[in-house]
């Protein structure tokens, strides 16, 4: 249930109400936009009535909403949340770069990658320490020793950095990282999330490989529920009956968020499509359609990469990517972040 607050209402009568409010049991969050003020109510409402608190001075009107997901729902939320990972900002005008190699290999590897996507453009670099892989047999990443030469590449180029998580008993090792990433397949782990929700670092969650938008989203209010507001969506393409890529970038799910929710939302074309050529079209697709930024993998050698060579640019082809994305962000009035 929210509660849409007249205009001009002061601090004193919202607090009445929210005690008010809170003394049926459910919890009480304010909410203050540029141009309206609402409570959201989350917990049973079933024994408050509507007219009731409809007839309260301060109020302008009052809706249930059907949605399961609250805190992720615009509805509770009307203006866009804008992350800050080490100054940057996710989900405003500015559109983030998240590139890096899928697997963090060596520290020279990472560092060189680190220094060439950054003189390109990149933002934020990303690297797996500890890889879900299909095969038991595939390498499976560094684990802490990764995370550690991750580090040693922020420090050297200053770009802050994002690794998956695969277990919450690795949690230790992330003290240092800048952004959690959750994969697709531990998108409905849900005592990962829960216990992820008590953290304050963002969280970037990317969609499964089979689920709707909704499990999505309700995976995201997993996060939130348990206090962290700094989710970040990801779309990375689903599994359908198509062949010709990897996977089936579903480039509407960016739209359909951005009406359903108030969370930023960023897209993965590696990921979705096993292929490099398509990495450039399919960005100028995403950002046209809303997206807060990209994260594509990069690699300085794919062709003898430990993990996933055959969707990584090389640095060059990046810096070519790159020419085209910020020609397209400028066109749609945003920009990218200028490294000083």
């Amino acid at each position: 249930m929210i509660v849409i607050l007249k205009h001009g209402i002061g601090a004193e009568q919202v607090e009445g109400l929210v005690r008010n409010l809170e003394s049926y049991g459910v919890k009480a969050s304010v909410i203050t936009g540029e141009n309206t003020t609402i409570i959201g109510l989350v917990g049973d409402t079933s024994a408050i009535d509507i007219d009731l608190v409809k007839s309260n001075d301060a109020v302008e009107t009052v809706k249930r909403v059907q949605e399961p997901y609250k805190n992720a729902n615009r509805k509770f939320h009307p203006d866009d949340t804008v992350i800050d990972v080490c100054g940057l900002e996710i989900g405003g005008d500015e559109v983030q770069i998240i590139a890096g190699p899928c697997s963090v290999e060596s520290e020279e590897q990472v560092c060189e990658v680190a220094r060439r996507v950054k003189a390109a453009g990149a933002t934020i670099l990303r690297g797996g320490a500890y890889k879900p892989r299909t095969s038991p047999y595939a390498f499976q990443g560094l684990g802490a020793q990764g995370i550690e030469l991750l580090l040693h590449a922020k420090k050297e180029t200053g770009l802050p950095i994002i690794t998956e998580i695969m277990n919450i008993e690795h949690l230790k090792y992330f003290a240092d990282v800048d952004i959690i990433q959750v994969g697709a397949r531990n998108m409905q782990n849900f005592e990962m999330l829960k216990e992820l929700g008590h953290s304050d670092k963002p969280i970037l969650l990317k969609r499964g490989l089979a689920n709707t938008i909704d499990e999505w989203l309700m995976s995201a209010e997993y996060i939130m529920a348990g206090g962290n507001g700094k989710v970040i969506l990801c779309e990375r393409g689903i599994r359908t009956f198509e062949t010709a890529t990897r996977n089936t970038l579903d480039l509407s799910a960016v739209p359909i968020i951005k009406k359903k929710s108030h969370l930023p939302v960023i897209v993965d074309p590696s990921h979705a499509t096993g292929i490099t050529w398509l990495v450039e079209p399919l960005s100028k697709a995403a950002i046209v359609s809303g997206a807060d930024g990209l994260m594509i993998e990069v690699h300085n050698d794919p062709k003898n990469a430990l993990c996933d060579g055959a969707q990584s640019l090389t640095p060059e082809q990046f810096e070519e990517t790159m020419k085209t994305v910020r020609r397209t962000v400028e066109f749609e009035g945003r920009h990218l972040p200028e490294w000083k």
